[in-house]
């Protein structure tokens, strides 16, 4: 993505029109900044899960739609989680989701 990102842009549905493609089983990704930090949005299809990892570095999530849950909590539209580094958590998102998610190490599955 080259253009500016504009948050309340984001927030009324305008991440609709980016272009995702797979990234783990259940799991797609729109990679919207590259580098450290990592900016994307990860679309779940309903049911998806992530299996227990560990953060290596600080990640960020804000819920779009839909909701997921993880061992501490379960979280709907307008969550703001952080997972700080060395954390450990499964994801599971029943309904599907999409979120926003900056990190700035990936995660090491356990």
């Amino acid at each position: 993505m080259t253009e500016p990102l504009h948050l309340a842009d984001f927030l009324k549905n305008g991440w609709q029109h980016c272009a995702f493609e797979h990234f783990r089983e259940g799991v797609e990704i729109c990679r919207l900044v590259r580098g450290e930090p990592e900016l994307a949005l990860l679309r779940y299809a309903p049911g998806a899960s992530v299996p227990k990892h560990l953060h290596m570095g600080l990640e960020t999530i804000l819920v779009l739609e839909g909701s997921q849950s993880d061992e501490f909590g379960h979280y709907g539209p307008g969550a703001l989680v952080t997972n700080p580094q060395g954390t450990v958590h499964s994801v599971s998102s029943p309904e599907g989701c999409v979120v926003l998610i900056q990190w700035t190490k990936p995660v090491k599955i356990l």
